[in-house]
């Protein structure tokens, strides 16, 4: 089912302000704007305090006073039922709970500012239907349809959600991650794991925000990402392309930058002329001569020249002379037999 427009007789904005018309005293009615933000920037209790010459204390029990008694003649306010009911049928479709801000653009023509999801943020906070999920350190601020999750629900399951991934132990699709899980479908999962501020996701694979494979913060992790999405070795110039034509945050990185960063760290590998791979894939640093030194040292005697250029062109791209020049001429080798080589 596809999700619905908003065409009621009244938009969120028009509802929310008219909503708040209904709250009698000036005082009560400038402190709930003000808390949610619905008409300039969400505002402190200290600051509204200041404003009006009351402790914090005051203004917070004003606001849950007015927010309590708002609630509880929900069925009575102007078009709250009209705006609940399209609220709850695009949560159905964006798996029962969302982000405000990703709620907001479905139910309100489109438009996301700051504005319109204080907007949605009170209209959802006297909804009896609707549970909201304030903003702190481990949730982003949400809304719930309350049939399915009140708030404690929603963080009970996003807490077993974010130790679910972290005992997977590594970036899964949600997919992947919902057959590990109870929940009865996997936009469900989707759903909760946008919730929380500890999960991030890369092109549709979803982990712990501390890992840098969804959510690379430096260069270096941005490096570390491309490489493995390429599945195989790049130039330093296609690495830098690759991250410039990306939507990974500080794009606009030069190539040389990538090139300097590639020398420092340590999971990659200078495998040919600037030319690098992960450590992880079975590289090793050094010279064509190091590697075929390692080759022979771990076959434990002598090779035949081609199973020796065969051996060094998985760990190197180089070209197949420059092999056999360092075999004929490095004094660490020598040739045991017609084509055969061996360590000194």
């Amino acid at each position: 089912m596809a999700t619905e427009t908003l065409e009621s007789s009244v938009s969120i904005q028009e509802a929310a302000k008219k909503i708040l018309a209904t709250i009698e005293r000036d005082r009560e009615r400038e402190i709930v704007s003000r808390r949610f933000g619905l008409y300039d920037r969400r505002e402190t209790l200290e600051q509204i305090g200041d404003l009006l010459g009351i402790t914090r204390e005051r203004v917070r029990q004003l606001e849950k006073s007015v927010i309590a008694k708002l609630k509880s003649m929900a069925a009575d306010l102007p078009h709250l039922s009209e705006i609940e009911q399209h609220f709850v049928s695009n949560l159905h479709e964006m798996g029962r709970v969302a982000r405000i801000e990703h709620l907001t653009p479905k139910v309100s023509n489109g438009e996301e500012d700051d504005r319109a999801q204080a907007h949605v943020h009170f209209l959802s906070s006297l909804s009896p239907k609707l549970s909201v999920i304030n903003e702190n350190n481990d949730f982003h601020h949400s809304v719930a349809i309350r049939e399915h999750h009140d708030e404690p629900q929603v963080k009970k399951l996003v807490k077993e959600l974010v130790q679910t991934i972290k005992e997977i132990g590594e970036p899964r699709t949600i997919e992947e991650i919902h057959t590990k899980t109870s929940h009865e479908h996997h936009e469900h999962t989707r759903a909760l794991a946008s919730t929380s501020k500890k999960l991030a996701n890369l092109k549709d694979n979803w982990g712990l925000k501390k890992w840098p494979t969804v959510n690379p913060k430096n260069i270096r992790d941005k490096i570390y990402v491309v490489l493995q999405e390429n599945e195989k070795p790049m130039h330093f110039s296609e690495i830098a392309e690759s991250i410039q034509n990306s939507n990974l945050r500080r794009s606009d990185v030069t190539t040389q930058a990538i090139h300097n960063e590639l020398i420092k760290d340590k999971r990659f590998v200078l495998i040919g002329r600037g030319i690098y791979a992960l450590k992880e894939w079975g590289y090793s640093k050094g010279t064509v001569a190091d590697t075929i030194e390692g080759i022979l040292k771990k076959e434990g005697g002598p090779l035949h020249r081609d199973e020796i250029v065969k051996r060094v062109l998985k760990q190197r791209q180089v070209k197949e002379t420059t092999i056999l020049l360092n075999l004929q001429s490095k004094p660490q080798f020598k040739r045991v037999e017609k084509a055969t080589y061996g360590l000194e």
